[in-house]
């Protein structure tokens, strides 16, 4: 074993975008019915606030795993039954909005979603919440794509518009891009539509909402129903049944440090290990070769602090030759 201090020019640190399917079993598209519901978790009190959405039913197959959740919000409490009946309005889905209002708008009290603009104040939306392992880091801009199951729906999709959008808007969850219809990042509102845009993407938290009352003016059969107070709507679970296909990347940033570490032709030609070339009984060279013409075989670099801790080690697909006449430099790299 032989050592060597590391000069800073031999480390050098590298980023990486990597983009891959957001669902399991490396797809990036699920399709009607492929999006089951937990009963045991609908019937609980969390199935209330949101419905947790599976690519296999959780009630047959132990392998399921959560994809994403659906909610329903409304500032006005509506869709949901009453905490207290004598408090009117303090419902689970008016929870969920003003936790999603907070998350997203930040903590300004009175904020209200603007799908539009100023005339556009919407009272009610649904939500997506894509489960943290499946975006990893982030959405990835324009691989978002939602189709819906309706009468005008069947050739339509929902997407946003971050492929023709000239400017990118921030906000306390990070960007935000406008949701209109389209193909892929190429979204935008119809002509004439009187209740702003579809909803927005917030890809740096994985969360989705669409607004109520511009999906119903496209197709009838998506006006709103959860308008009625202190009463169970099962509103969270409406807009799984609603989703027909849906299409989504995930994006994140690997960092990765480069080690070049270099063995220069008078370097590691010899070996500490006594039994490399020693008699053990004489003392004596075993080889004559190795006086003037040594060699060892490189198999694996071993990573030291100053305080000669082993940080990590490196393997060597097969064992790499060095003597006098050979230099060799061993890139070493380490993700996290």
């Amino acid at each position: 074993m032989s050592f060597k201090r590391l000069d800073p020019e031999d480390f050098l640190v590298s980023a990486d975008s990597i983009v891959a399917p957001a669902w399991s079993d490396y797809v990036s598209a699920l399709f009607y019915p492929d999006f089951y519901k937990s009963d045991t978790q609908q019937a609980s009190v969390s199935g209330q606030y949101y419905i947790n959405v599976y690519n296999v039913d959780p009630n047959v197959d132990p392998s399921a795993e959560i994809q994403f959740a659906t909610t329903y919000g409304d500032v006005l409490g509506s869709g949901s039954l009453l905490y207290n009946a004598g408090v009117v309005g303090l419902s689970p889905s008016r929870t969920v909005y003003g936790q999603l209002v907070n998350l997203l708008l930040g903590e300004d009290e009175g904020a209200s979603f603007r799908f539009g603009g100023p005339s556009y104040n919407n009272e009610y939306f649904w939500a997506i919440s894509v489960n943290r392992t499946r975006y990893k880091q982030s959405i990835m801009p324009g691989s978002f794509q939602l189709q819906l199951r309706g009468t005008d729906w069947n050739n339509k999709y929902i997407t946003d518009n971050s492929r023709i959008t000239p400017t990118v808007d921030y906000t306390p969850a990070g960007r935000r891009f406008t949701l209109g219809s389209g193909s892929f990042g190429d979204g935008v509102m119809p002509a004439g539509s009187t209740e702003g845009v579809y909803g927005y993407l917030y890809p740096d938290v994985g969360i989705i909402i669409l607004n109520c009352a511009a999906i119903a003016t496209t197709d009838p059969a998506f006006n709103n129903v959860f308008r009625s107070f202190n009463a169970n709507e099962n509103a969270p679970d409406k807009l799984r049944q609603r989703i027909y296909g849906f299409t989504l990347q995930s994006q994140e940033t690997v960092a990765s440090d480069f080690v070049f570490c270099r063995a220069r032709n008078a370097e590691f030609n010899y070996s500490v290990n006594p039994s490399f070339s020693v008699s053990a009984s004489a003392g004596s060279i075993l080889y004559n070769d190795f006086i003037q013409n040594p060699a060892t075989y490189i198999t694996s670099v071993g990573m030291y602090n100053d305080n000669n801790e082993l940080l990590a080690v490196a393997k060597l697909s097969k064992p790499l030759k060095k003597d006098f006449t050979k230099e060799a430099l061993i890139r070493v790299k380490l993700d996290f």
